[in-house]
């Protein structure tokens, strides 16, 4: 077969499954944006370690890790850029503010929808951009690299959970703040932004912030 089936890819090919998921029963019936959430912060665990994971096999051959970094990105765009996208979909189908706000305005929809799919297209650039300058890199140099240009893809798993946490803690249909981060992290995604890469400590305590997150929300929700 080919293709690589060890433990160096088992998280990236766990995050893909889940986005998927996570698309499929977010959009079901009315929608479910928690759903929806919840199943992106997995995929941002699985995207915190899977690079530490894969670094544990010694003497990687060259198409295993081009074909790690190719993987990755691929999942990622799944997982940050689609599936984020779903879940906008769904907040816009049960949000009663809206809704009726639409009702007056349809061009409004137009417009939200407009900024679900520059996000996702700025999120396809952003990762293609990655791909192309990685494997230039690795052709001159060793090892991981220490900055980013623009905003990685990878942060809609810290802040578009937050947004949804802001809008279970106040009365207010708040709905209309997630297409504005969205918006914002589209141009963050393609603007020549250097910033440099977290270490193992920073990794550590964001999975822990996503675990509070998760564990607020489920309390929010469903308690």
């Amino acid at each position: 077969m080919i293709g690589i089936y060890n433990y160096t890819v088992l998280l990236t090919y766990f995050s893909l499954l889940s986005s998927c998921l996570g698309i499929v029963l977010t959009l079901s019936g009315g929608g479910c944006p928690s759903l929806g959430i919840s199943f992106l912060l997995f995929c941002g665990f699985c995207d915190a370690f899977d690079g530490k994971v894969a670094s544990m096999k010694k003497n990687r051959s060259s198409y295993e890790k081009t074909y790690g970094v190719q993987i990755d990105s691929l999942s990622d765009l799944v997982a940050f850029g689609v599936l984020p996208l779903a879940i906008g979909v769904s907040i816009y189908r049960t949000s009663p503010f809206l809704q009726s706000f639409t009702i007056d305005f349809p061009f409004v929809t137009v417009f939200l929808y407009a900024v679900l799919l520059l996000y996702a297209l700025a999120a396809l650039i952003r990762l293609a951009h990655f791909n192309v300058t990685e494997e230039e890199r690795q052709k001159v140099e060793e090892g991981v690299r220490k900055y980013y240009t623009g905003l990685p893809v990878t942060s809609a798993s810290v802040l578009l959970p937050v947004v949804q946490l802001i809008q279970f803690l106040t009365p207010m249909d708040l709905s209309l703040l997630y297409f504005v981060v969205i918006f914002l992290m589209s141009f963050l995604f393609i603007y020549k932004l250097r910033i440099k890469k977290l270490g193992m400590k920073s990794i550590f305590i964001l999975v822990l912030f996503g675990i509070l997150e998760f564990v607020i929300l489920f309390v929010l929700k469903f308690m």
